[in-house]
C-alpha cells in the first residue's frame, strides 16, 4: 500500500550498475527477443510499454518505484537516490492521463548518468527528450501535469503481467520490448543467447541455400 510521506527503500546491493561498451553492444546485438527466449521465455514486460523518446535501446540495473497515479514525487526521490547506470522502472498502475516525466527530470537523469526510464504510465515533453537523447519507454504520452504529494515506495519488487522486477535486476529494452534478467542469471542467459544466435545463423545459411523453414525447424509437414 502506498502511503504519503512513507518512502521505503530496500535497494539491492552489488547490483549491475555500469556496463562497459563491449557488454552494452553485445546486449544490444542480441536484443530483447533473443534474451527472452534464452531464459525460457520469462521476464517480458507488458508489450504496451514501448520506446517513445530518445534512443530505442536501454540497459541498466532496475531502480524500482511504485508511484500513485497522477503523482510524480516518488520519481523525484528516485532521481536523487539512483546510482549511475540505473534504469528507473516506474509502476503508475498503467495510468495514462498525466505525464509523470518530462524535460526537467530528463536533464537531471542525464547529469546523474542514469541508463533510462521505463514507465507503466505516461510521459510528456517528447520533442525535448528526443533532442536530449535519453531513452524513455512508456505506455503512453500525456501533456497533463502531475501533483507532488505522495512519496510512493522505492526499491520494492514489482509484478507486471507475470514478470517480477526486483531492485538490481538487469533491464534491456529495444524496439521489440523490454526483458528483465535476474541478477544472478545474467551470465547464464547471455551464454544461452549467444548459443541461440549461433544456431540461428546456421538456420539463416540453410534458408539462403533453399531449405524451407519447415525443414530447418523440423516442423510438422502440411
Amino acid at each position: 500500500m502506498i502511503r504519503a510521506g512513507n518512502v521505503r527503500s530496500r535497494g539491492a546491493e552489488g547490483g549491475l550498475r555500469l556496463f562497459d561498451t563491449s557488454t552494452r553492444e553485445l546486449l544490444q546485438r542480441l536484443g530483447s527477443a533473443t534474451l527472452h527466449e534464452a531464459q525460457g521465455r520469462y521476464g517480458a514486460l507488458p508489450p504496451g510499454i514501448r520506446p517513445v523518446a530518445g534512443p530505442p535501446f536501454l540497459v541498466g540495473s532496475a531502480f524500482t518505484v511504485r508511484a500513485r497515479p497522477g503523482d510524480n514525487l516518488a520519481l523525484h526521490h528516485a532521481l536523487a537516490l539512483a546510482n549511475p547506470g540505473d534504469v528507473l522502472v516506474i509502476d503508475c498502475g498503467g495510468f495514462e492521463h498525466a505525464g509523470v516525466w518530462g524535460e526537467v527530470m530528463t536533464v537531471s537523469a542525464i547529469v546523474r548518468k542514469l541508463g533510462g526510464l521505463v514507465v507503466d504510465g505516461a510521459v510528456r515533453d517528447i520533442a525535448q527528450i528526443n533532442t536530449l537523447g535519453f531513452p524513455v519507454f512508456s505506455r503512453g504520452i500525456s501533456m497533463v501535469g502531475t501533483s507532488k504529494g505522495d512519496s510512493g515506495i522505492l526499491q520494492e519488487t514489482l509484478h507486471w503481467d507475470g514478470a517480477s522486477i526486483e531492485p538490481g535486476d538487469l533491464v534491456v529494452g529495444d524496439l521489440d520490448g523490454i526483458v528483465v534478467i535476474k541478477q544472478g542469471e545474467v551470465e547464464t542467459v547471455i551464454s544461452a543467447a549467444l548459443e541461440r544466435e549461433k544456431n540461428e545463423q546456421k538456420m539463416m545459411q540453410q534458408l539462403a541455400n533453399g531449405a524451407t523453414t519447415i525443414e530447418v525447424m523440423n516442423l510438422p509437414r502440411p
